[in-house]
């Protein structure tokens, strides 16, 4: 080993000799050719590390689920379901007794075999904290997200939703409104319930806002997500806070409050413009809003096409395709010449068409270059109109559509 050391001192010395002339001042030292004394910074070489995703950790042992057939909460017991029906209430007994596990989001979330599937639903074990499955499971080990879209008629986990609550406004839901309000009960008060409950609950998606009633031990929590109002009330379902209650987790009734109707409503027509704004072009809904002041003296310019007093309605200055009359319409529809086709009628019978001859460009014309283009462009044939048949008599399908 000490001899091979040297040997690499010295070829180091050699690569730094060839790389750079240097000279050899009085003392013996060696310095480089221009003169320069000064030592060139180290490289600094970045590393990315990319975190891999990990696996979804199975969150019970496949042993403590058994097929126990489910508890008696109705009055027929429906063998092609294998649940009971008849009943829209859930059996008071196990409204009280604690679940069974409950979901740890930074242990248990990770990759399943529904991540290869777009539009895959999420693990409603998975939820509840019970799922033996890991990443072997088909359904999705996250939580929802904006990007999650489901049918309205079925949940985030997939299950159908009906026309109408029950009666305990426990179940799935309705497809009739969305509910992004879940109704906890149950609660132990104390004097920080408000962060108790924020804190527990903020773990299954952002909320938009929190109600405690301290006085009866309940709170409202609205998220603002569907999907991840649904999430958290199965996770939460008989679970229990900072203390050893067990909670009633239902859905919540419309606020009667004039307020939050106010609100709600508001929420929905913010919605609604969204997706307008999302449809319209940029400058027609910068103009709409206000946020371009010389759009409108812009527009006027723009959609009088050389006539004086003249303002095009949004429908034909907006318009795209290739017979547009504004030439950004036109943009990627022109066609060669020759391309256009003629609108034959269904008799067969075309008439000569209809074609405006481009006047010489003066500087005094009423039409622009590009008005007389676009118009040139649009060729509509003109046929005769086929004459009805003179009735045969005066009482031909009088009354009857029968030939008896």
């Amino acid at each position: 080993m000490s001899d091979e050391e040297p040997q690499v001192e010295m070829t180091a010395q050699a690569v730094v000799t060839e790389s750079a002339p240097q000279q050899e001042d009085g003392a013996g030292a060696l310095i480089p050719a221009n003169g320069s004394t000064e030592v060139a910074p180290p490289k600094k070489v970045k590393k990315i590390i990319r975190k891999k995703r990990r696996p979804a950790r199975p969150q019970v042992d496949p042993s403590f689920i058994t097929s126990e057939p489910p508890p008696q909460t109705g009055t027929v017991f429906n063998i092609w379901y294998n649940k009971w029906s008849g009943g829209d209430n859930e059996d008071k007994y196990l409204s009280k007794t604690h679940a069974k596990g409950r979901c740890n989001i930074a242990q248990d979330s990770g990759y399943t075999k529904a991540d290869r599937i777009p539009g895959s639903y999420f693990c409603l074990f998975f939820a509840r904290g019970i799922c033996p499955k890991g990443p072997d499971c088909d359904y999705l080990h996250r939580l929802p997200t904006i990007h999650d879209l489901f049918n309205p008629n079925v949940d985030c986990f997939g299950r159908d939703k009906f026309s109408d609550y029950r009666d305990d406004m426990g179940g799935v839901g309705s497809f009739t409104r969305q509910n992004r309000t879940v109704y906890v009960g149950r609660i132990v008060v104390s004097e920080d319930i408000e962060e108790i409950v924020a804190r527990h609950f903020a773990e299954w998606g952002q909320i938009e806002r929190i109600r405690v009633l301290n006085t009866r031990g309940v709170a409202f929590i609205t998220y603002s997500n569907e999907a991840n109002a649904q999430f958290a009330k199965e996770a939460m379902a008989h679970q229990s806070l900072d203390h050893e209650e067990v909670l009633n987790v239902r859905w919540a009734t419309p606020d009667p409050n004039p307020m939050a109707q106010a609100r709600e409503a508001r929420r929905i027509e913010e919605q609604a413009a969204e997706a307008i704004r999302r449809a319209l072009p940029a400058e027609f809904v910068a103009e709409i809003e206000g946020k371009d002041p010389e759009a409108r003296k812009r527009r006027k310019i723009e959609s009088s096409y050389g006539l004086s007093g003249y303002q095009a309605p949004d429908e034909i200055h907006f318009a795209v395709g290739a017979n547009a009359v504004n030439p950004l319409g036109r943009q990627g529809y022109e066609l060669e010449e020759g391309q256009h086709q003629q609108h034959q009628p269904e008799n067969g019978a075309a008439g000569p068409p209809l074609a405006i001859e481009a006047a010489p460009e003066q500087g005094a014309g009423i039409f622009s270059s590009s008005t007389i283009a676009a118009l040139n462009s649009a060729k509509v044939a003109v046929a005769s109109k086929r004459k009805a048949a003179a009735p045969a008599g005066p009482l031909v399908a009088y009354d009857s559509d029968d030939d008896e």
